[in-house]
């Protein structure tokens, strides 16, 4: 077996990497600077990168569609297994992660959906790093509560669906083992790090901290409120049923990560 890693140098691209070379799969790590050049905006390097392939961890950065074109060019360049990395409640607050679904269960090959709720990793690699940097953040979402899910649990069921049996057609919805509000998740990471660090969940905090044009800012805060009339996410039993361990605390999280000095 030989399989893709789109986003390889990405928070869960890289743990799938590592966790397929563990099993002595061949892997391709692909990226649009990586060892394999892969670039969504550009289909002259999807040959490539196909030549060979036989599953794909399929992952697109936020606001980048899976194009259908790569999905039919893989499957015809013999491409049999696709397991795509999804977002919790996709069909409700993510049009483009859910017509990438709609791409892989019609492709016509084995597929697996993941879908995974708030990455752990946002906190100290992604988009929430600046914030926690600066002391405070803010998120439009209230004390709803949030299965945080670790990377590392994300890439394990990836791997699994990828190299396993009994996966095929199956959605799989991956957290954490706890649901956390924001602000006890925050609270907890000022506690790891032995820094003051605050979480502001109103609208209106959000209108006073934002720089961006009005306009967006009220787009994103209904955005946020579709994701709160969902309701607290509960935690599944996912990582525990595929990988036979259980999904890593948040706590554990913070006290593991590497945290960057402000």
């Amino acid at each position: 077996m030989t399989v893709l890693v789109l986003g390889a140098t990405g928070s869960t691209g890289r743990r799938v990497t590592r966790l397929l070379r563990e099993r002595d799969v061949v892997v391709g790590a692909a990226s649009r600077r990586g060892e394999v050049v892969f670039d969504w905006t550009d289909p002259q390097t999807w040959g490539p990168a196909l030549e060979g392939v036989t599953g794909i961890y399929v992952m697109a950065p936020d606001g980048v569609p899976v194009e259908p074109a790569f999905i039919e060019q893989a499957v015809e360049a013999g491409v049999r297994r696709l397991v795509l990395l999804s977002t919790l409640h996709a069909e409700e607050i993510d049009d483009r992660l859910f017509a990438a679904e709609g791409l892989v269960r019609e492709s016509g090959v084995e597929w697996t959906v993941v879908r995974a709720n708030w990455f752990n990793q946002n906190f100290d690699e992604g988009f929430f790093l600046p914030a926690i940097q600066a002391g405070e953040l803010v998120l439009p979402l209230g004390d709803i509560r949030h299965s945080f899910v670790d990377a590392e649990d994300i890439a394990a069921v990836a791997v699994e669906a990828l190299t396993g049996t009994g996966h095929i057609g199956q959605t799989y919805e991956v957290t954490g083992p706890e649901a956390l509000t924001f602000a006890e998740a925050v609270a907890q990471i000022s506690e790891a790090t032995g820094r003051p660090i605050h979480y502001k969940g109103t609208p209106d905090d959000y209108r006073q901290a934002s720089t961006a044009p009005a306009d967006q800012v009220e787009a994103e805060i209904a955005y946020f409120a579709t994701q709160q009339s969902l309701g607290d996410s509960l935690p599944t039993p996912t990582v525990d049923a595929l990988t036979g361990r259980p999904p890593i605390p948040f706590r554990t999280y913070t006290r593991t990560a590497t945290w960057p000095t402000p």
